[in-house]
């Protein structure tokens, strides 16, 4: 099993023949071959070629499988005592690509293509699992929410109506002081 060292995006991988990596978005449709051009390292089992940046003679090739999203990334902006609330996301958009051939160009490895079949076949079953997997999960909880027996109606215990607390008397209003005992301002002329 081979493994190297690519760049793709200013970004370095780490690939292995037969896996799939996912790299930032290509402009190339699905199905389409992709060639790596700078490879740094390629290991295979005691060879290692380490490249001065890169190893020439060495090719990793790519099939481009689908294009797809990554997880959510949520923003939040918030300024006290000015009303700034602001929330926002964002999905990035990658590239899966399927490795074919890591080697020299023109060399065949028959070993590599049975590898590459196995595990296209163990990413597909991967995928179909998953699927049903969130489907079943999705519906879960409608069903549990619907799951009450039919023709009963839900008891619930009748609802007592409070009665009403007597009403206050309003208290006795207090006199206010006469304008001989208020207070006296004495006024200069």
């Amino acid at each position: 099993m081979r493994t190297a060292v690519v760049e793709s995006g200013g970004k370095q991988y780490r690939v292995v023949e037969g896996s799939t990596i996912d790299v930032d978005r290509l402009a190339s449709e699905a199905g389409k071959k992709f060639d790596f051009e700078r490879v740094f390292l390629m290991i295979d089992e005691d060879v290692v070629m380490v490249g001065t940046p890169t190893v020439g003679e060495i090719k990793v090739s790519a099939t481009v499988v689908e294009h797809v999203k990554g997880p959510k990334v949520t923003s939040k902006k918030y300024r006290p005592k000015k009303r700034i609330r602001v929330r926002g996301g964002h999905r990035h958009q990658y590239t899966r690509l399927m490795i074919d051939f890591i080697g020299k160009p023109g060399e065949e490895r028959k070993v590599a293509r049975k590898e590459i079949a196995v595990t296209l076949e163990k990413a597909e079953a991967a995928e179909v699992k998953e699927a049903a997997k969130v489907k079943k999960q999705a519906r879960a909880p409608k069903e549990a929410a619907t799951s009450s027996p039919k023709g009963k109606k839900s008891e619930k215990a009748p609802v007592k109506k409070s009665e009403k607390a007597p009403a206050k008397k309003p208290a006795a209003a207090k006199k206010s002081p006469s304008k001989s005992s208020a207070n006296k301002k004495t006024v200069k002329k």
